[in-house]
């Protein structure tokens, strides 16, 4: 269960995390001043590593975990499902977003920011797909232990049945 907690906060982590940076961080990185945006650039990667890092590596050991080891509450294919969204953003990632810092880096051209807010829609959809999965499996998890719980303590008492409940007077 707490492999299906850790998947779904740091993912949810992420799903927020990248629709503030499509909708906001992104576009404000073309208003930089071009003797600027090589070292604003340089200070996005450092900081940005802190703050995306550890949550998706959690993410990825998670995913694994739940695609090579499934849960009986979780359906084989939403684990799979969920490691091939993963796959996509990561590839988007390095094929994609890291070339475009890297020339934001190297050479300071705001021209590749409508690129890079553009093909940013891959991770930001991939990710948002991941966060409604994984909130699905985290209920499927959880109705899952509740229902084996419940099955272990037994049938519950049943309810008095309404004769047995008053008592009868005799007579008329």
């Amino acid at each position: 269960m707490a492999v299906l907690f850790a998947h779904a906060f740091s993912t949810l982590y992420m799903t927020g995390l990248i629709w503030f940076v499509q909708l906001v961080h992104y576009p404000l990185t073309g208003t930089v001043g071009p003797n600027e945006l090589q070292t604003y650039q340089a200070q996005h990667m450092a900081r940005t590593s802190w703050a995306v890092g550890p949550p998706m590596l959690v993410e990825a050991a998670c995913t694994a975990w739940l695609a090579f080891m499934p849960t009986d509450d979780i359906p084989r294919w939403m684990a799979w499902v969920g490691a091939g969204l993963l796959a996509t953003v990561w590839l988007s990632t390095a094929l994609l977003q890291v070339p475009d810092h890297g020339r934001l880096l190297e050479h300071g051209d705001a021209s590749v920011v409508p690129h890079l807010v553009g093909f940013n829609w891959i991770r930001t959809l991939g990710w948002t797909a991941r966060g409604v999965l994984a909130l699905w499996m985290l209920v499927m998890g959880v109705r899952g232990t509740a229902l084996r719980e419940a099955a272990e303590q037994g049938p519950e008492p049943a309810p008095p049945t309404a004769s047995g409940d008053l008592p009868t007077h005799g007579g008329a």
